[in-house]
């Protein structure tokens, strides 16, 4: 078989892409493919939205078959569960890149290959044949000289990395020397790159306030709130940059400089549980936004400006079923049925996502705002300001969630949208402000939004524009009394995003 696809490579050449493209975002589709749509639906999303790389936590073949094709740069993974079997026989990995690469390219464009995930801190018995794995791996792609466009690595959590700041100061965790230093030598070697998953969001909720949450959201920041690293004098605006120059400098320590990173895991939740108070959207569509216009902008990091290091947004969907905390079911840039859980701010960044509408705006209910104000204005959006308020009527697609709260920001924002979005008409007594998330949720279409007017399965999910129902009497509206802060939706943000 290996014969066969030189073969077929040398009479009919196939452009495979290799990892010296330049930079890139890309995204993961999760760990649990059953909680997902189909993979057709998956690559016509991937398509629609001009995704170009995306990485699987496995082989899965029916995913691989509809990738097939389609252009989509892919990276596959051997599972954590293979890799003593894979790491302790060559034969063992052959077959295993016999039945899972060869067995598809070059029709579906496989780049690269992670062996394992976060072995050195989630499976430590695996740890002494990791490079093993890899090298067994690699040799079976030079035996089919696919070696030159298929990279091999593994990803590694950032938490490898001792006293990550100061940058200049970091190293690896000594114990796992043994390991890194031959696995360095192979990504050397292979021109191949060191894989880290970057989480800024954990780095912020563990550090007990000493991290700003505008430092690991990319917001800018006065030149007084800058870390500065007192070795390098090099100043740092954000934790992504901080924790990939602490690898670079943690590789330098071991006498390696050439080596490039790929960050193969990192975003923000947009939900979390009350121990999780800044798993917003707002702030997942703040950090995603600005970490993909920081990477495909060139921006780099401040040990080596201008050299982007390409990142893979975990993740494409949310996981309904993924077991643990609400944030863990909450990564995703869409659900499950494709609809976007924010529109992300992506204005110079490419085309890449880029359903952009920076320069939508929204007009929401404050967070804490006196409910009798809030129903005051309601009262009148719906009467006086003539605002089409039907979809807020028992059993209509916005009645729930039936708060004071939820209501209004329908209900402000419709008379925002109706009215141009002109000055003064978000303020409604100091109880709205301007927002540029949209707060649509489920069936309930706001006005103004991405997706209003647009139709699932023939059924219209948004009232038409030239509908001649305006008021709604008080009694379609919950009683002020009876609304505790327990149901205030997480949808209801804080302030505007900052582009």
């Amino acid at each position: 078989m290996a014969l066969a696809l030189l073969l077929f490579l040398l009479l009919f050449p196939v452009s495979l892409a290799s990892a010296d493209e330049g930079p890139f975002i890309g995204v993961n589709l999760g760990t649990d493919l059953s909680d997902m749509p189909s993979p057709t639906q998956v690559v016509a999303l991937l398509k629609a939205q001009n995704i170009r790389h995306v990485r699987l936590y496995d082989t899965d073949q029916a995913m691989l078959l509809a990738l097939a094709n389609s252009g989509i740069r892919v990276t596959v993974s051997v599972p954590n569960d293979q890799l003593l079997g894979i790491g302790q026989s060559n034969a063992t990995a052959a077959n295993w890149v016999a039945r899972n690469i060869i067995a598809h390219v070059p029709a579906t464009n496989i780049t690269a290959i992670t062996v394992g995930s976060e072995v050195l801190t989630t499976l430590q018995n695996a740890a002494p044949v990791l490079v093993s794995a890899m090298k067994f791996i690699h040799s079976a792609l030079v035996a089919s000289n696919l070696d030159s466009h298929i990279k091999v690595s593994t990803p590694h959590s950032s938490s490898i990395i001792i006293d990550s700041f100061p940058p200049s100061q970091a190293f690896f965790n000594r114990t796992w020397d043994p390991v890194m230093v031959p696995l360095l030598k192979f990504l050397q070697s292979t021109g191949s790159y060191l894989m880290l998953n970057v989480y800024p969001y954990y780095d912020y909720m563990q550090s007990n306030g000493v991290i700003p949450l505008d430092y690991a959201l990319f917001r800018p920041l006065p030149p007084n709130k800058e870390a500065v690293d007192s070795n390098t004098l090099l100043h740092y605006t954000n934790v992504f940059d901080a924790v990939v120059d602490a690898a670079y400098f943690a590789m330098s320590y071991l006498n390696f400089t050439n080596v490039p990173i790929v960050v193969t895991e990192s975003g923000w939740p947009s939900k979390g549980d009350s121990s999780e108070p800044d798993a917003t959207l707002e702030n997942a569509n703040t950090y995603n936004s600005n970490l993909i216009k920081h990477v495909l902008n060139n921006t780099g990091t401040p040990k080596h400006p201008g050299i982007a290091v390409s990142t893979y947004i975990y993740e494409l969907y949310n996981e309904d079923l993924r077991p643990g905390s609400v944030s863990e079911k909450n990564w995703g840039l869409f659900d499950a049925n494709g609809v976007p859980i924010y529109t992300l701010h992506l204005t110079g960044a490419g085309t890449v996502l880029a359903n952009d509408t920076t320069n939508q705006t929204f007009c929401v209910a404050k967070d804490g705002a006196d409910k009798k104000m809030l129903q005051a204005a309601l009262d009148w959006a719906c009467g006086p300001g003539k605002v089409d308020c039907s979809l807020l009527l028992q059993g209509q697609a916005c009645y729930e969630p039936n708060n004071v709260v939820a209501h209004a920001t329908y209900a402000f924002n419709a008379y925002y949208q109706k009215m141009g979005k002109a000055p003064g008409t978000c303020d409604f007594k100091g109880v709205a402000t301007v927002t540029t998330t949209d707060a649509s949720h489920g069936s309930c279409i706001f006005p103004g939004s991405g997706r209003n007017g647009t139709s699932v399965n023939g059924t219209i999910l948004a009232p038409s524009s030239n509908s001649t129902t305006s008021g709604c009497p008080p009694q379609y509206f919950p009683d002020v009394g009876a609304i505790t802060s327990s149901v205030i939706i997480a949808i209801l943000l804080l302030a505007p995003v900052l582009l």
